[in-house]
């Protein structure tokens, strides 16, 4: 759930934070307080777009800060996989700092993109406005709708179907690769066994290019090597002053006087062991300077067989692992072009058993919509009953269109209603006017309650269009749907202000001459006030507030049923 919002120098708000509850959370407010800027705000932090205008006047920054707590490990482990941290607690904080041309978002702590922020949104919060409302009429959304609702008998069949699908699309798109003429074919050919013959004669052996290039680094710098060796063997050695005589005559010193003091037994200890190191690497130095002789045919081999390993690597890869990949690749396509016939023959055979078993799955995956189609309109026909659409038929169509398979199989939805006695059927988007759509909308979310994981809800004016009694049966629902789920709702209908568990207001006043938007809580009787200036308008009398008190006792006992 949403635990907390902070929004500081946004549009009207300086600086104010809120914290919401459980079940239904309502916002309301004068017109033009400032509502709208409460949801942008979420909405930014989710990853909407910023424009600089939206940071307050004189300020060099906006920020908002979401803070949330993921109750659900099934949540928390989607999270994760979109490698964003999650606290041991469930808690998830984040902040978006908003600055001229540019912006910071941080999940946690951490920087992360708005690509991954919009990902975080979709596992944590659903927001629904006007343009939600809309897209309820697009025949892709009513089947995604329909999806969602059959999504437990959907998973198995749904998944093997995508995966058929794609495994359908690769083969077709090989076949239509390899529609080319025998001309084309014996030029690849031969081109494939030229490149395949030059590799192999080649013979490149894995690592053997580093080696090579460690042998000719040697043989390039043998003058500069065999002269420094040769100097430091002299430095080291036992003739000419070198180190191994002026050791040896130490320790010739230390011994003569060791007899003396205990230490000095110890220097002569130390002393005898660096010369016996000394003795060690001028015998090994030796050795290494006998057998270093510039061997110019070992070079000119050594740079040949280097610069055939660059060629390769310049033509097929930077690596000789890659050059054998590429020589293998070239085999299969010399193969396939020698034994074309056959091959594409073999490819039209997948294509045909690919397509049966596609068809099959997309049939199985139809059956499943069409049954659960009929489930979802009886849920609906009742939930839109319960709305106040009193006369209301309401019927799913399923059909399909055979030669438009896609991944998500043949099928096409469509969202039948009538909402008059003796009017036929006709699509949503034919009939339902924009409070139809909000009801709709909302007994789609009621019927889902149970199916659907994302545990807050933001409702943005989903009263467009209602009032009266239809208003009360929205009200109703909503706090239906506020069992199972947090809900957020900006409303200007006193009777679903009234069903709130947690009441906010949005006011908007002026501070050292200049205009602020806050939001504060309401007690019990503010929310009973605040009903009432909803009721009542500029002039709130006795009857007026006990109108509201009564409203607000009629929610509360809907609850309990």
């Amino acid at each position: 759930m949403l635990v907390s919002l902070y929004v500081k120098n946004l549009a009207l708000i300086d600086e104010t934070e809120v914290y919401f509850g459980k079940g239904l959370n309502i916002l309301t407010g004068e017109t033009g307080a400032g509502k709208s800027i409460i949801i942008g705000s979420v909405n930014l932090a989710l990853g909407a777009k910023a424009e600089k205008d939206m940071i307050r006047s004189g300020a060099d920054y906006a920020l908002v800060e979401l803070v949330f707590q993921v109750e659900k490990e099934e949540q928390a482990e989607e999270i994760r996989k979109l490698e964003l941290p999650v606290e041991e607690d469930g808690t998830v904080i984040l902040q978006r700092r908003i600055m001229p041309g540019k912006s910071l978002c941080k999940v946690g702590g951490e920087t992360v993109s708005v690509k991954q922020v919009r990902a975080l949104a979709e596992i944590l919060i659903d927001i629904h406005g006007q343009h939600e409302h809309q897209s309820l009429l697009k025949a892709a959304r009513q089947l995604e709708i329909l999806d969602e609702y059959a999504k437990e008998a959907l998973d198995g069949p749904g998944k093997k179907l995508k995966e058929c699908y794609e495994k359908y699309k690769e083969v077709t798109k090989q076949l239509s690769l390899e529609d080319v003429d025998e001309e084309t074919r014996k030029r690849e050919a031969s081109l494939a066994a030229f490149e395949v013959q030059e590799i192999e004669d080649a013979a490149p052996e894995p690592g053997e290019d580093a080696e090579l290039e460690k042998s000719y680094r040697k043989l390039v710098n043998g003058q500069k090597i065999q002269e420094a060796a040769t100097l430091a063997h002299q430095l080291c050695g036992y003739e000419n002053g070198g180190a191994g005589d002026a050791i040896g005559r130490a320790v010739k010193e230390i011994r003569s006087v060791a007899a003396y003091d205990e230490t000095l037994q110890n220097f002569e200890a130390q002393l005898l062991e660096i010369d016996s190191l000394l003795n060690d690497y001028n015998r090994a130095a030796a050795d290494y300077l006998s057998g270093l002789e510039f061997d110019g045919e070992l070079f000119a081999s050594t740079e040949k067989r280097l610069d055939l390993i660059n060629h390769l690597k310049a033509k097929y890869g930077n690596t000789i692992e890659e050059i054998l990949a590429y020589r293998d690749k070239m085999q299969e396509k010399l193969e396939k072009y020698q034994n074309f016939d056959a091959y594409r023959q073999e490819l039209m055979q997948k294509e045909a058993a690919l397509k049966k078993e596609l068809l099959a799955l997309c049939e199985k995956v139809s059956r499943i919509r069409i049954k659960s189609a009929k489930s979802l309109a009886r849920s609906m026909k009742k939930a839109l009953v319960d709305l106040n659409f009193i006369d209301v038929a309401f019927e799913i169509s399923v059909h399909s269109e055979k030669d438009k398979i896609g991944p998500d199989g043949y099928d096409q939805a469509a969202f039948m209603i009538s909402t008059n006695p003796g009017e036929e059927l006709r699509p949503l988007s034919q009939v339902a006017s924009g409070g139809e759509l909000s009801r709709i909308m909302l007994a789609l979310k009621t019927v889902l309650a149970d199916k659907d994981e994302i545990e807050t809800l933001i409702f943005d004016e989903i009263d467009t269009g209602i009032s009266g009694k239809t208003a009360w049966k929205v009200s109703e629902k909503m706090g239906i749907l506020g069992q199972k789920h947090q809900l957020i709702c900006i409303t200007h209908l006193p009777q679903i202000a009234a069903m709130a568990d947690t009441h906010f207001q949005i006011e908007k006043s002026v501070t050292k001459e200049r205009t602020v938007t806050r939001i504060r809580e309401l007690r019990e009787t503010e929310s009973v006030e605040e009903l009432a200036r909803m009721l009542g308008g500029a002039s709130i009398t006795e009857n007026v507030l006990n109108n509201a008190k009564e409203m607000k006792d009629l929610a509360r006992k809907s609850k309990q049923y």
